[in-house]
């Protein structure tokens, strides 16, 4: 049956130093161009189908460089937007709000390419890809679906599709370079295998995590 494979962009200078990065296009540092290569093999062994990729080159790249063919940019797929909060990080915005949470208060506006976004207005982004690839998930051949893509959004994904809200992406620690599964039991959609690395992608390792926090 088929899966639904997230994958996260290798690390970037920025990831590594946990800044929030959504419009600001990084390239993969050369540890993020190696955690990419070393998911073209275990990737190789799937059956996938669409593949469907944020249109920055984080993770335009990450997905060249793990194998992947016939992409399709979806721009749905980009990250969070920051807003205000772009290339700083989560202690650095607590010294003048302590109370900020990414996941319920969302990010203010900082002029008109970086409007910021709310937790509702992401959802429905995500909502809007997965609506786009239901059927592809729902076809006869079983073949996977592969987004690959940044942190947050996909956390928020992953929420949306176990009908979740979008701040239950809080719940789902997602680290660079890494490929989640999400499936389906008893007809519902149901968590495979999360944040792990290339011995579970094939379909024989358990869910785990590891690295730098997602940033």
């Amino acid at each position: 049956m088929a899966e639904l494979l997230l994958v996260r962009h290798g690390e970037t200078e920025w990831s590594r130093s946990h800044r929030h990065t959504s419009r600001t296009d990084l390239p993969l540092t050369p540890r993020g161009e190696e955690q990419a290569r070393a998911l073209r093999g275990p990737l190789a062994a799937r059956k996938i189908g669409l593949i469907l990729v944020s249109p920055m080159d984080r993770a335009v790249r990450t997905a060249r460089l793990a194998g992947l063919e016939d992409l399709t940019v979806e721009p749905d797929l980009r990250e969070w937007d920051y807003g205000g909060y772009e290339g700083i990080t989560t202690d650095e915005i607590h010294r003048t709000r302590p109370d900020w949470n990414l996941w319920t208060d969302g990010v203010p506006p900082a002029g008109p390419d970086h409007p910021g976004e709310s937790p509702e207005r992401i959802g429905a982004r995500v909502d809007r890809v997965l609506a786009r690839i239901a059927p592809e998930l729902a076809a006869a051949d079983g073949a996977d679906v592969v987004l690959v893509a940044h942190a947050h959004v996909l956390r928020v994904l992953t929420a949306r599709r176990l009908g979740l809200p979008p701040s239950a992406g809080a719940l789902f620690r997602l680290d660079t370079a890494t490929v989640s599964r999400l499936g389906s039991e008893h007809g519902r959609p149901a968590m495979v295998a999360w944040n792990v690395g290339s011995e579970a992608i094939s379909g024989q390792g358990a869910t785990a995590s590891g690295g730098a926090p997602a940033g």
